[in-house]
């Protein structure tokens, strides 16, 4: 390696740790001692030979990719392309072999408007990926320049490219010519949103790349790079990121399925096997210096859920009801419940086989029957579950409580909520707050945790924590 390229490998593995990603030092050195084998000028190669020895987890992957494309960029300048080959961000911070061309002297009025807009619908139509990615760099060239900056220094933005260029407004036109293809409606609607989706992505990726050339990829990495989808906060989780975590909680799910299955005191064995037992002292005169147990009989507990769908919580409820949708196959039993001041069940929404788009379809439809004041009030839902609801607790009912305990200095219903907790086998609370905003404000977190063992949970690598500690 040069020492360019060094401090570019070393910058790369230190945003992947910012962003969430751990990367070890033997992993490291995997990586050093694969690149020894691979050809750098061939840049697929070198991306392959870093997610093999960095990414452990589906989940980092996208975190992975989007910071792989800003220390080595395919294009470089204004739409460049390196040939395959690997380009490195110098040590000032701006791509080497930065080219003038798209941005500057380039007329981006209507005619030109329209003639992008026109080649990239039939990009759309076509998946043409390779023209999709150079549409993109050219439209973010033409479009999302925002000057100003300082001598010679711009501002890309997507937002004001896609502003311009508009490219949902051509999902009839990509439906059309899917439809002429064969595709039925609906299908054709689905595949011309992805398609935009993905194509609307590619411009945020080139805006961040023409800004790391500019500022330098590490100022990118720190400002502009999600976190990986186990480390995003619930609540700023946009409709993509929901989906992704969908697929994530599927197996976190069946984990905290198993975990709640656990007796509280475990043993080891089962009763007494008195036959077995008496069989076996025969050969010891009689005297039983070995016992022998039955087999204990596997448990699939019940599960009592009471979720806030209020306004402050509202990014983690739709997370929560996702959760409760996973949970509800690996239990024997499941009895969801929605409030805000109110207690609603919303058990019948979670019907097996039922797409997940139409129970939070439904779920939302239902959100205004848990409030009857609209503001949160803990200790009154808590008063109406026990009231109207006592039946679903019993002694092998797990109860699960997500909510930020923020009651707006209402009665708490402490002594209702113990009493509830002591009919069940276990209880748990899921808090979306920092631990830093407990007990400030109109918070309750302390009261309630100190009848309900409260956990921090704002992001799936919490939930995993949260079910890999359960006892």
């Amino acid at each position: 390696m040069t020492s360019g390229l060094l401090t570019t490998h070393i910058s790369f593995l230190e945003a992947l740790r910012g962003a969430g990603v751990p990367v070890s030092l033997a992993e490291d050195l995997d990586a050093i001692a694969a690149f020894s084998v691979l050809d750098w000028g061939d840049r697929e190669a070198i991306r392959q030979g870093y997610a093999a020895t960095l990414v452990k987890r589906h989940a980092q992957r996208p975190t992975f990719e989007t910071l792989f494309d800003l220390y080595f960029p395919r294009l470089v300048g204004d739409g460049v392309a390196t040939d395959g080959a690997v380009a490195t961000s110098s040590t000032d911070g701006v791509s080497e072999g930065v080219s003038e061309g798209v941005s500057d002297g380039v007329s981006d009025g209507p005619a030109q408007l329209a003639d992008l807009r026109m080649r990239l619908a039939e990009a759309l139509a076509s998946a043409d990926h390779d023209a999709l990615r150079q549409l993109a760099a050219e439209a973010v060239g033409r479009f999302g320049a925002m000057r100003g900056r300082g001598p010679g220094l711009s501002s890309w933005s997507a937002y004001t490219t896609l502003q311009r260029v508009s490219p949902q407004t051509l999902v009839d036109q990509v439906v059309s010519a899917l439809l002429a293809d064969g595709r039925v409606d609906d299908e054709a609607r689905r595949t011309a949103d992805r398609r935009v989706g993905a194509f609307a992505g590619l411009v945020e990726a080139d805006a961040r790349r023409r800004i790391a050339a500019e500022k330098g990829p590490d100022h990118v990495a720190r400002v502009a790079v999600r976190p990986s989808i186990d480390r995003l906060d619930f609540t700023s989780a946009r409709k993509a990121d929901l989906a992704e975590m969908r697929r994530e909680i599927y197996p976190l799910a069946r984990r905290l399925a198993a975990r709640m299955a656990r007796e509280r005191h475990a043993k080891r064995r089962g009763p007494l096997d008195f036959r077995r037992t008496v069989r076996a002292s025969v050969s010891t005169g009689g005297v039983p210096l070995v016992t022998h147990h039955k087999p204990k009989r596997p448990h699939r507990p019940e599960l009592v859920v009471l979720c806030d769908v209020s306004g402050s919580v509202a990014s983690f409820a739709q997370f929560t009801l996702m959760l409760v949708y996973a949970l509800h196959e690996q239990f024997v039993k499941v009895r969801a419940f929605t409030f805000v001041d109110q207690v609603h069940e919303v058990t019948d929404v979670f019907r097996p086989g039922t797409d997940l788009g139409e129970v939070m379809g439904g779920l939302a439809a239902r959100t205004a029957q848990a409030a009857l004041w609209g503001r949160t009030n803990y200790g009154r839902a808590f008063a109406t579950f026990a009231a109207e609801h006592a039946d679903a607790l019993g002694p092998r009912t797990s109860l699960l409580i997500l909510g930020d305990a923020r009651s707006n200095y209402s009665d708490l219903g402490v002594d209702v909520l113990k009493e509830l907790t002591e009919q069940t086998r276990h209880a748990y609370w899921l808090n979306p707050e920092h631990p830093r905003h407990w007990d400030t404000g109109d918070s309750a977190a302390g009261p309630y945790g100190a009848v309900v063992p409260m956990v921090e949970c704002r992001n799936l690598a919490q939930l995993s924590d949260f079910v890999r500690d359960l006892r």
